[in-house]
């Protein structure tokens, strides 16, 4: 490629902008002709859905047949993690290959965030786009768009955007479906807009008049269970202050169909040439407001219907690749950004209708927690003819993903890019047992633990035991805690005082990892 590694990242990218049309065309006829020889690759995202929500990982009340049958076609991972137990750092961590941890401003995003990632940083995509793919991200975003936090202008282009930082087209989400605005953005721009009712977003007061679901609850067709309870949109009301842009606010209950659209219309398109699609669900995120061919058919309540809402999805991007002849050319992932939650934020009947599903499987916490639950997520990945049908057990983290793709294609990334990714193609691909020898990982309150697969060291932090409105242990204590994964998964018998050593060992490997660079502070 033209891209001079010599060069800093910064640089690079502005060379590369004053290069040539004819160059630029040259590249893509390229890879236009080298269609047969690069294989594509679909990451298939789920939002705060649980290692026990998919039946191909033992759960009897819910049943995911195109799931299943991903799993049956690859390797399904038992012990991978996402990098956090919540949305943003995960998402972070995934398209950088650094722990979030290390960078301020990471936490759980406001819908008004300004971008997380910057143009200067070198991101997965880019790795992708350096070796001749085309790039898009459909979905759910929750990395911030525009210069600077609450001063967007919603009407305008919002730069920078993912188009800055390696994405060649874009159909996203702000944020999440709990937060302002509830609009869709194409390749960095607001969609559908009345420039005779212009947006407004706020994360700090109402706008005068406008109706919100504390004093207006008459309004309401799902009430808030805690929090939520500002602007109101569609009959739900959400995190954040809103006006205007009417003609642009999505369907709550279109929104898995209007994504899933996007992205198998993007793989259409592309059939072609490489491509590189992360496609990042809604489901099952609060509000829970399936299409109406799901409502009612889980027996769980919006929860369950959103459960079978991103099965769905799974269906027709593996039936559209199958279709386009693309089955075996193409990677396709399929995990959740962080562990599960059932309750968080809206009377959904979710908890009431549970019966005997444990979303986190056997493990402990969910969402937000320091414990397994909270970071070991689903995760499958399939590749016919080139990934041999399988379970792994091997010590796996999605931060690995940017390493041990620029790998698979032979890319030199830039001096400093994925700091903390590594490169694990053999374990990825199901040809080898073990996998990292230590996996720091992240809770809410920031804390952090470390394990080399059997044993777990959760560092002493500040903050709650437990958070009492979505019913998940947390993890935090200003006791070390040291447990044995292999003997007690539930994470139930602290043996840091039995064994000190073992304790001492595993700190000091974490001290090693975090080397002075940490960002964010322990609460």
């Amino acid at each position: 490629m033209f891209r001079n590694l010599i060069l800093t990242y910064h640089e690079k990218k502005l060379f590369c902008t004053s290069l040539s049309y004819y160059s630029l065309s040259r590249s893509k006829c390229r890879c236009a002709r080298e269609r047969r020889t690069a294989s594509d690759r679909v990451f298939i995202y789920a939002d705060d859905i649980g290692f026990g929500d998919f039946s191909c990982n033992g759960a009897n009340t819910i049943h995911t047949p195109n799931v299943d049958r991903a799993a049956a076609q690859g390797v399904r991972f038992t012990n991978a993690h996402s990098a956090a137990a919540t949305s943003t750092p995960s998402r972070y961590a995934m398209l950088t290959g650094e722990y979030a941890w290390r960078k301020a401003g990471t936490g759980i995003a406001d819908g008004d965030a300004g971008s997380i990632i910057r143009p200067d940083r070198y991101t997965m995509p880019d790795m992708f786009k350096q070796a001749g793919y085309t790039t898009a991200v459909v979905g759910k975003w929750h990395l911030g768009l525009g210069d600077k936090g609450g001063e967007q202008d919603w009407n305008k282009p919002l730069k920078p955007g993912t188009n800055d930082i390696g994405f060649d087209y874009s159909f996203i989400m702000a944020a999440t479906g709990d937060r302002v605005p509830c609009v869709f953005v194409e390749n960095d721009q607001v969609i559908n807009l009345d420039p005779a009712d212009p947006i407004q977003v706020s994360y700090k007061k109402n706008f005068p008049g406008e109706p919100t679901g504390k004093d207006n609850p008459e309004l309401l067709v799902m009430h808030p269970s805690h929090g939520h309870d500002m602007s109101i949109v569609n009959g739900i009301s959400r995190i954040g202050f809103m006006k205007g842009g009417k003609s642009a606010l999505w369907k709550d209950d279109k929104i898995a169909e209007t994504l899933t659209d996007k992205a198998v219309s993007f793989i259409e398109t592309h059939k072609d040439r490489p491509f590189f699609l992360y496609f990042a669900t809604q489901d099952a995120h609060v509000p829970r407001v399936p299409g109406a061919q799901f409502v009612g058919k889980s027996g769980m309540g919006p929860r369950g219907d959103c459960l079978l809402e991103f099965d769905w999805s799974v269906g027709e991007v593996l039936n559209a690749l199958e279709r386009l002849g693309l089955d075996k050319n193409t990677l396709v992932i399929i995990s959740s950004d962080n562990g599960p939650v059932v309750d968080d934020g809206y009377k959904d009947q979710a908890v009431e209708l549970l019966g005997d599903h444990k979303p986190g499987g056997k493990y402990r916490g969910g969402k937000y927690s320091i414990y397994e639950a909270g970071t070991r997520v689903p995760c499958i990945w399939r590749w016919p003819g080139q990934i041999k049908p399988g379970v792994s057990d091997a010590l796996l983290c999605q931060i690995d993903w940017f390493a041990t793709f620029a790998q698979m294609l032979n890319q030199s990334l830039p001096e400093g890019a994925a700091p903390d990714s590594r490169p694990m193609k053999m374990a990825w691909m199901g040809k080898e047992k073990k996998g990292r020898d230590y996996l720091v990982l992240q809770n809410a309150q920031n804390n952090l633990s470390i394990t080399d697969g059997r044993w777990k060291y959760v560092r002493p932090g500040r903050g709650p035991a437990y958070n009492k409105q979505v019913n998940i242990e947390l993890g935090n204590s200003m006791e070390p805690q040291l447990y044995d994964l292999k003997k007690d998964a539930g994470e139930k018998n602290n043996l840091a005082k039995e064994q000190p050593k073992r304790v001492q060992q595993l700190s000091a490997e974490l001290e090693k990892v975090v080397d002075g660079r940490y960002g964010l502070p322990l609460y």
